[in-house]
């Protein structure tokens, strides 16, 4: 079901109001006005080399790094300055797989039933802002009909959250992981009728080039396919293939007509390769990557986002009698519980990685345990936080972001301590800056 314009509006701008003590408070700094504003930080994580430099002070003006000076000099034009002296200070992450409009919950598929649209425009401004002050000033959305509108309405300082990119309604095969009618009973399916393409569900190579139009004509920034079956879906297989490998072509095609990159969510090695072979930008989870798999990405230059949290996460609850469905499950057990081991195993022979969380598959503002998840899955923790800076960038396909440096975003944040010698330090961000406004500081 798409979301009304009109309804989403309203949703957000009361959201808006519901939210004006707090924001009372933050921006706490603006430099976006003209006036210089300095960071001065006691070390800085250099996401080119993946090292963690000495004291640097940063100067930021209209949004942008202007300076970075080696030596932390205290006395830099004199302007206004934030003391982050005792802290690291770090580009801001990229979350590349979030779902901003939802959270996990045993009432999660009753919900979708039950709630109307504005409904999920009132919660996800509540979770954009938990994901901002986490750290997370950039994200991709990989599906849901809010995050084109929610993405509006943070640009247009309506509302705190990160910067968006948003998938819209993810694409799928009848049956498919994103079919919005899996589950219905028969007399919903009758009054509503298959789903096609303009409900993100195709059957044909002409239905693929249509979907990818009707993205583009609802405000997409990126598509996402579901080329497997999925974990939560109200399905029965989490791993098939559902994508033929000329449909995937039919999508990337079409989509980089519009200068768009392809995700696709794929659990199964079968669709997982077809997914490769059509052209995609990522596979996202990757959960039964094979070696055949991987020597595709690598000769490709496929990335992968492993979504490590959302594989613990569903593996957990899975535990919870009354949590999933039955038919969701043994699926979430069964393939939740691989997904770290793979992330690991991609690392070691050389696929490309970056970072996502699944994210509102568990609760939003926890993202940054996923670096916790990547080191123990063996990726050295310098590397996880290149996947979230200047590796999301290059997913992304922008380059004034995802590192510190002259010209760049001035997206910054800052912890105690230092993340490459002590990764558990990542949960303890208390400094935000995105665009140059400060929206976090100690």
């Amino acid at each position: 079901m798409r979301v009304p314009v009109a309804c989403l509006a309203i949703a957000l701008i009361n959201a808006v109001a519901t939210l004006q003590p707090a924001a009372a408070q933050s921006p706490a700094a603006v430099s976006d006005s003209g006036t210089p504003l300095t960071l001065h930080c006691g070390r800085v994580f250099d996401a080119r080399s993946g090292q963690v430099l000495g004291p640097h002070t940063l100067l930021v003006r209209n949004g942008r790094i202007e300076q970075v000076i080696s030596g932390g000099n205290a006395d830099v034009l004199g302007v206004e300055s934030v003391d982050l002296r005792d802290r690291t200070c770090s580009p801001g992450w990229t979350d590349l797989h979030v779902h901003m409009a939802s959270q996990s919950s045993p009432q999660s598929y009753s919900e979708g039933f039950r709630l109307d649209p504005v409904d999920f425009a009132y919660r996800s401004v509540g979770y954009a802002r938990k994901t901002l002050m986490a750290g997370f000033t950039s994200v991709r959305d990989l599906g849901g009909e809010v995050a084109p509108h929610l993405r509006d309405a943070i640009n247009q300082g309506l509302v705190e959250g990160p910067r968006i990119w948003a998938a819209g309604k993810s694409i799928a095969t009848t049956g498919g992981h994103a079919d919005p009618t899996n589950g219905y009973n028969d007399a919903l399916s009758h009054l509503i009728g298959p789903p096609g393409p303009t409900e993100g569900v195709i059957n044909s190579l002409d239905d693929a080039r249509q979907a990818v139009r009707q993205r583009y004509k609802d405000g997409s920034d990126v598509i996402k396919i579901t080329a497997t079956g999925g974990v939560l879906s109200y399905a029965k297989s989490g791993d098939a293939p559902q994508f033929t490998v000329d449909e995937v072509r039919a999508v990337v095609d079409t989509a980089n007509d519009y200068g768009y990159r392809v995700a696709a969510h794929a659990h199964g090695e079968e669709g997982m390769y077809r997914a490769v072979a059509g052209g995609v930008t990522s596979i996202e989870h990757g959960t039964y990557m094979s070696d055949r798999v991987m020597k595709l990405m690598k000769e490709k230059g496929t990335w992968y986002v492993p979504t490590v949290y959302a594989g613990r996460f569903v593996a957990d609850k899975a535990r919870i009698d009354g949590y999933f469905p039955d038919v969701v499950r043994p699926k979430a057990a069964r393939i939740g519980a691989l997904i770290q081991d793979t992330a690991g195993k991609a690392y070691r022979n050389g696929v490309k990685i970056a970072f996502g969380t699944d994210m509102g598959v568990g609760p939003h503002g926890d993202n940054a345990r996923e670096f916790v998840y990547m080191v123990e899955a063996g990726i050295p923790a310098a590397v996880a936080l290149q996947s979230a800076t200047i590796r999301a960038a290059e997913v992304l396909g922008v380059d004034d972001q995802g590192e510190l440096a002259p010209g760049m975003r001035a997206d910054v944040i800052a912890m105690p301590g230092n993340p490459v010698e002590n990764i558990e330090t990542v949960m303890a961000v208390d400094f935000v800056m995105k665009d140059g406004v400060v929206y976090r500081k100690p």
